[in-house]
Parts: C-alpha cells; structure tokens; sequence
C-alpha cells in the first residue's frame, strides 16, 4: 500500500490543484443558476475525470519510457528544480498582480459568459483551461513521478490515481455537497459571501500557494542534487 508520507504529499497537491479560482467561481455562479445540481455535478464531474486522465496519461509515458523518479535521478532533481522555478515565477506575477488590480481580476467579469455556454461547451472549455493551467500541469508532472518512485502495481497505482483525483476537487465538493444537503435557497448567501471572498483574495491565495510549493520543490531538486 502507498506509504504514508505517499499520500501526504498527494492530499498537499491534491488541495493545491483543487483552488483554482476560475474553476470555483464558475461553480459557485453555476450553483445560483438553473439546474444547479444536476449541471453543478456534471462540473465537478468532468473535473474530476480531467485529473484521473492527466495522471494516467502522464504515468502511461513514465512507464512507456522507463523512467525512474527517485531521488538523485536526472529525471527527478530536472522535474523538481524546474517545477520550483516555475511556481515561483507564477507567485511572483499573482502577488505584482495582486497589487496593481484594484478590485477583482480582470477574469472574474468573464466568467458570467462562461456559465452561459451549453453544458457540453462548458466542460469542454473546463478541461481545457484545467490542463493548460502551467501551476497545475507541474503538480500532475509531480504527483505522477511520486507515484512512479513508489513502485505501486497497476491496480493500486489505478487505485491511488483515483483517489488523488478527489483530492483534487474537495474545494468543488464541498459547495455541491452543501447545495444537496441544505437546498440552493438556503445556501444562496453563503454562495454569494463566498465568491466575493473569493475574487478579492484570488491573486494572493494563488501567490502564497505557489512560494509555499516553491519552497517545497526548491528543497526537493537540492536534495536530489546532493544526493546525485
């Protein structure tokens, strides 16, 4: 079975991953919209398969290549040291960002557009985005070259990869999960409260999320370096 400290470090990528602001505020304008669980659920839905895909596809070419990722490996101090320098940059330009907006980020007044498209659009457009988010792309990078050290056989690697995938989206499960259990009348301010917070502290939650990975990373490449 994944060692404890295996999945330490998959929840603490798992939660990183799980805050993206676009992707939450989207849900929560979903959850005060028409149908809101049913198209609320195929939201999440689709998230969670888009991070169960990357993790197997990126597994899939570990394997295909015979990549080992365990530390002091080229492969594994490259991946470390690249992912740091690369959060670091992201954190860097969110928190300049942070400072030179005055009120939400410019992405926040698109999002009511985005909420309007067809279901089948939207979740299209979700994956795209959640793919292509360069912060989340080195945290999938990461979590499949932990999963590669671990050694794992293919069912508990298939099973490990499903349950990272819900560790990625426990910050879109959660509202869902109070919209089923308390109805989207009650659970309309809470909604409303939660995405102001969340436009207004979008930009330095994401830069501190990104020192804090950096850092993380950081230690791991020169760790590997030394152990090299």
């Amino acid at each position: 079975m994944p060692t404890t400290s295996l999945w330490r470090e998959l929840f603490g990528f798992g939660l990183a991953i799980s805050f993206s602001p676009l992707h939450i505020g989207l849900l929560l304008l979903i959850l005060v919209g028409p149908s809101p669980l049913r198209r609320g659920s195929w939201f999440v839905l689709g998230w969670l398969l888009t991070s169960a895909a990357a993790i197997g596809l990126l597994l899939s070419v570990g394997h295909g290549l015979l990549l080992t990722m365990e530390q002091g490996t080229d492969q594994r101090t490259g991946l470390d040291l690249l992912g740091a320098g690369g959060l670091l940059a992201l954190g860097l330009k969110g928190l300049l960002g942070s400072r030179e907006e005055a009120g939400p980020p410019g992405w926040t007044r698109r999002l009511d557009g985005f909420c309007a498209l067809p279901l089948p659009l939207l979740l299209g457009l979700s994956a795209a985005v959640q793919v292509s988010s360069p912060d989340d792309l080195f945290l999938y990078a990461k979590t499949a070259a932990s999963l590669l050290e671990a050694g794992l056989s293919r069912p508990r690697e298939v099973l490990t990869t499903g349950v990272f995938s819900l560790f990625t989206g426990i910050l879109l499960l959660l509202p869902l999960a109070g919209l089923a259990l308390v109805g989207q009348e009650r659970l309309l301010p809470v909604l409303q409260a939660g995405k102001g917070w969340l436009f207004a502290n979008a930009e330095l939650i994401v830069a501190a999320i990104c020192f804090g990975l950096a850092a993380y990373l950081g230690w791991q490449g020169i760790e590997g370096l030394r152990a090299g």
